[in-house]
């Protein structure tokens, strides 16, 4: 797959930082040699001294901060650590989760297996969810993590048993559109696709201070499959 062009992606720039619409099926750094572009590498074609503030995983898509130039890199960095950005999720989930607010703090440590997991030894991890819509087996789910644990968003909302669309690792199902669309044939020697090829998990707002004290708040359009995925849910309440 021809990978994407960097200033296609580009939704906010200055000086000091980029703010991209990171497609999904895109690594954030490079995973291993040898295999497609990461959007670190696509970044440095574009500004030589580029780095990434945060990551992404390679399936979740949405906004992206990169610092141009090391001072800002270090601003941007002090400001995760502090917990003073503001980031904001959105995912599809199975079933409707229990409250339409609600908290979830549940510790969370990684494993040798590159997997993480709920454990009482873990570090605190904290994520506050809405839930905007509902469908008929399905929810469509506001997701602010105040904490910034590996795979934080995704554990915890398998722990309200609400786990995202297509994501295996965690108990999230693939969807199928012929488990909601009645009249659903396929051609013959044909076999139905999962609708959504990845988990349903898009980063929709990143908030943050710029160098010069001003805020830098930018929001990323949803990608096709997931502007689709939510749409279609829509039309089979």
């Amino acid at each position: 797959m021809k990978p994407p062009k960097f200033q296609d992606l580009i939704l906010f720039e200055n000086d000091d930082y980029i703010v991209v619409n990171k497609p999904p099926f895109l690594a954030t750094l490079d995973e291993r040699i040898g295999v497609a572009p990461s959007l670190l590498r696509l970044a440095r074609e574009y500004a030589d001294d580029a780095q990434v503030g945060h990551r992404l995983d390679r399936d979740t898509s949405g906004a992206l901060a990169l610092a141009k130039h090391p001072e800002a890199y270090r601003h941007l960095a002090m400001q995760f650590e502090n917990r003073e950005v503001s980031k904001v999720y959105h995912a599809v989930t199975w079933g409707a989760p229990p409250l339409d607010k609600f908290i979830v703090e549940r510790n969370i440590e990684t494993t040798k297996s590159g997997k993480a997991r709920l454990a009482y030894k873990g570090k605190p991890a904290e994520t506050r969810f809405t839930t905007l819509d509902t469908y008929a087996r399905h929810a469509l789910v506001q997701c602010e993590p105040v904490t910034g644990r590996m795979h934080q968003i995704r554990l915890h909302l398998a722990y309200v048993e609400t786990p995202i669309v297509g994501d295996h690792l965690y108990g999230g199902e693939d969807f199928y559109l012929s488990s909601l669309k009645k009249k659903f044939n396929l051609k013959e020697g044909e076999q139905e696709q999962p609708f959504i090829k990845r988990f349903a998990l898009h980063a929709k707002q990143l908030g943050f201070m710029g160098l010069d004290g001003q805020p830098i708040v930018v929001e990323a359009p949803y990608p096709k499959d997931f502007r689709v995925l939510v749409d279609t849910l829509g039309q089979y309440r």
